[in-house]
């Protein structure tokens, strides 16, 4: 087996399946894969409500790795597929550039995509191997694909937007296994199913097995992998009930600045007065604390005396603590001059705090240029000072509502996205994560709800409450089970309006400066997922030649 090469088969496969397809039909197999792939990938993840695509997504693919395809056409057609799907998801972008979303879609696409390959050497290698080393082969491509999304949270300043778990942030009943896992388990379940199923229609339609030898141990692994994950959710759907104490009422704003206009100094004066007039009108609901988002002034309240006044004044007349989000500039006009993205606490009595957050992962091309040496004539697309300088602690704001000091943990923009900030946030201390975010450079197409889906694996993961506050959408509060309490609409059933709504917010007791497993250990499964991957990768080139029929 070590001297078989990539498409020679390890063992002897049945007549049907050893022979490779005529070229014409071939080209129907690679055609029907990838459209189905195309659709499935897009409809399981937002702004589509159909999540249960996630469980079929990678089937046609692992379907027909079983046959053999050539190397070039099927690693072909599964980078085409991602990379037009990956386009298609994230075409949001193209508000902000058109060349971005042309360049970051196949990019996405083509790093997805590597896990094809193993799927392709790994698959033929499947029939007629014993049960143990199919399970272990796929598991450790479940892995596989697991690291695959790590290294999107980091390689390359990362990117991991939409990761597979995303596409469940409407369905808690297999979310409970992420304060374990991470988000990262809700992945690896999903690609078993599809690794299940596709053992299963492989052992009934070309192994043609009849009786107790139809069974598929893979999908019987998939599916109490699966259960599992349903029952721990209905165990925390029984143990939670009427397990609720009150934070607070929160008010959250949408002032809904069109991105055009938010940073053009004349229009300063009007922002500030749809500010005041939105804020005035939450703040007769008599909230405990308001919550703006992302950089909502046009000035910044650190560095400009005058937009610091002017928002004190305006908490003082509203009567209740604000957290907004808007810019430092630190030493203004000095030599050692730096802008910093923050998120600040302000309060009728003492004005803005000192002590404020700052981002801790930029935006490449927003807020910095990468590599400024080699590509900085490429320039921002954030017309706004220089480079921002990044924020280097996780710690809380400590912030008074309804009588007690709770630590509000702020996640800026599109910090929700990287599991690794907010278990940071949890272990600074916060009682709650606040994500503050400007999403008005997404247009109103699907963007806003892929973006507030990483907010849910946020919550479960950490079990901590989340508040969401955008410019204009997604708005609203998850609990720590992902269930999502609040969403802000208007009367139109709208995420983009402009406006405000005044939430009841509470929390579970039993999780009040408690960490998950996943806080306290951080990203152990991915490191688990790993050591799947490298030993099936071993026990498949060094395991014994199967007997030609037959086989568990």
């Amino acid at each position: 087996m070590l001297g078989a090469t990539l498409d020679t088969p390890a063992f002897p496969l049945p007549p049907d399946t050893a022979t490779a397809p005529r070229p014409r039909r071939a080209g129907w197999a690679a055609a029907a894969v990838l459209v189905a792939t195309v659709s499935l990938t897009v409809l399981a993840f937002p702004p589509f409500r159909v999540p249960e695509a996630a469980y079929a997504l990678l089937f046609p693919a692992l379907f027909w790795a079983y046959h053999r395809p050539a190397w070039r056409l099927y690693l072909g057609t599964m980078f085409a597929a991602q990379a037009l799907a990956w386009t298609v998801l994230l075409g949001w972008l193209h508000h902000v550039t058109w060349l971005g979303l042309l360049l970051l879609g196949p990019f996405i696409g083509a790093w997805v995509g590597v896990w094809f390959v193993a799927a392709r050497w790994v698959m033929p290698r499947l029939p007629g191997q014993t049960a143990p080393v199919r399970l272990l082969a796929v598991l450790g491509l479940a892995g596989g694909w697991v690291v695959v999304e790590w290294t999107r949270s980091w390689l390359l300043g990362g990117f991991p937007w939409l990761p597979l778990s995303a596409s469940q942030w409407e369905r808690v009943s297999i979310l409970q296994v992420a304060p374990y896992t991470g988000a990262y388990g809700i992945s690896f379940v999903l690609v078993m199913m599809n690794l299940g199923f596709a053992a299963y229609a492989h052992r009934l339609f070309r192994e043609r097995a009849t009786g107790i030898n139809k069974r598929s141990q893979e999908f019987f692994l998939a599916l109490f992998l699966l259960l599992t994950c349903v029952s721990l959710h209905l165990t925390e759907a029984f143990n939670r009930r009427g397990q609720t104490v009150p934070v607070g009422r929160v008010a959250i704003v949408q002032p809904k600045i069109a991105q055009e206009i938010k940073w053009d100094p004349q229009r300063a004066p009007a922002i500030l007065e749809v500010l005041r007039r939105v804020t005035l009108e939450a703040a007769a609901s008599r909230p405990d604390l308001i919550l703006w988002p992302e950089a909502v002034t046009p000035l910044a309240v650190r560095g400009d005396e005058t937009v610091r006044l002017w928002v004190e004044g305006l908490v003082r007349e509203a009567r209740a603590p604000l957290v907004l989000g808007s810019i430092a500039i630190e030493q203004p006009g000095q030599p050692g001059e730096s802008w910093r993205n923050g998120a600040f606490l302000v309060t009728p009595a003492e004005g803005v705090a000192p002590n404020y957050y700052v981002k801790r992962r930029l935006v490449p091309f927003g807020e910095y240029v990468p590599l400024r040496p080699l590509i900085g004539w490429i320039g921002k697309f954030v017309p706004i000072g220089g480079d921002f300088a990044p924020g280097e602690t996780s710690s809380p704001l400590l912030t008074p509502v309804a009588g007690s000091a709770l630590a509000a943990g702020p996640l800026i923009c599109y910090e929700d996205i990287f599991p690794g900030l907010a278990r940071g946030s949890v272990l600074g201390g916060s009682d709650l994560l606040v994500v503050l975010t400007n999403n008005g450079w997404f247009g109103e197409g699907g963007a806003a709800e892929q973006h507030a889906a990483h907010a849910v694996l946020r919550a479960v993961e950490t079990r901590r409450p989340v508040l969401r506050c955008g410019n204009a959408g997604w708005s609203g509060w998850i609990d720590e089970f992902g269930v999502i309490r609040a969403r802000l609409t208007d009367e139109a059933g709208s995420l983009y309006f402009r406006g405000f709504r005044t939430l009841v917010v509470t929390r579970d007791p039993r999780w009040i400066g408690r960490s998950t497993p996943y806080v306290a250990w951080g990203d152990w499964f991915v490191l688990l997922s790993a050591a799947l991957a490298a030993g099936a990768g071993l026990l498949l080139r060094t395991a014994p030649r199967p007997p030609p029929a037959g086989g568990a």
